[in-house]
């Protein structure tokens, strides 16, 4: 079994990931491929899995908001990401992917991700935490709510911006089988300022992965700094994003 996960692994894996995904979870979810290929699930049975779970991590979030809930809900949501990762690799190992199955598995993504901070406003609503103003905002307390719903808007914005932008129509290709970022050609920097950005940009993405760290923020109790990162890093991008249309589509 462990050479047959370790074959999967080295087989499946992507080009460019996350750390926390190479070194944890996709050894992990190799073994969970190494298993399932000898039944008939699918990739897109995983998909589906993965997202259930993800609703119940959600929803664990939202009505457990004590200490011991959060680091629950996390278990579950680390467990759902598990499976994301499996169906991808699952796809590959039995060379079934296709553009259906990879768009199904982004949508699903996008849901997750708004469930997300839905999920975070209403546990700091119940039980507060730091706002964003540095100040501690008491359990009770709208402005969680009001920062849920700014952040819902957000995040779904800047889900929006990515299909746009992603648009064969707009960028001359087909969509791929693979994830975005496996399929775009890179340069490496040349200048220190473009090699700056380029780490900026790493690092923002690196945030922007919450699997990656967001078991961090649960084992210190701290969901609302990390809401608060979520949502600027999010709007961090919708306002590169935004910048960057206007100029094209401003032009005369």
């Amino acid at each position: 079994m462990l050479a047959a996960t370790k074959q999967i692994y080295l087989a499946t894996r992507k080009k460019h990931d996350q750390l926390f995904n190479v070194y944890f979870m996709r050894p992990i979810a190799a073994g969970v491929v190494a298993v399932l290929a000898r039944t008939p699930v699918t990739p897109n049975q995983l998909t589906l899995l993965n997202l259930g779970l993800f609703v119940v991590s959600a929803a664990l979030l939202a009505i457990l908001p004590d200490f011991q809930g959060g680091l629950i809900a996390v278990a579950v949501l680390e467990l759902s990401y598990c499976f994301d990762c499996a169906d991808g690799m699952l796809a590959r190992h039995k060379k079934i992917a296709s553009k259906e199955g990879h768009l199904f598995d982004f949508f699903t993504d996008e849901l997750k991700a708004v469930l997300l901070v839905g999920a975070l406003a209403l546990r700091l609503w119940q039980s507060g935490g730091w706002g964003i103003d540095g100040q501690r905002w008491p359990p009770g307390s709208d402005r969680f709510l009001l920062a849920g719903i700014a952040g819902v808007i957000v995040v779904a914005s800047a889900i929006s911006l990515t299909n746009f932008v992603r648009r064969p129509e707009l960028t001359g290709k087909e969509t791929p089988v693979e994830a975005h970022y496996e399929t775009v050609e890179t340069e490496k920097p040349k200048s220190l300022v473009a090699q700056g950005v380029g780490l900026v940009m790493t690092f923002l993405r690196f945030l922007n992965h919450y699997p990656s760290h967001i078991w961090l923020f649960a084992i210190f109790g701290r969901f609302e700094v990390y809401l608060w990162i979520y949502v600027i890093n999010n709007a961090l991008y919708l306002g590169r994003g935004w910048l960057s249309l206007v100029m094209r589509f401003a032009r005369s």
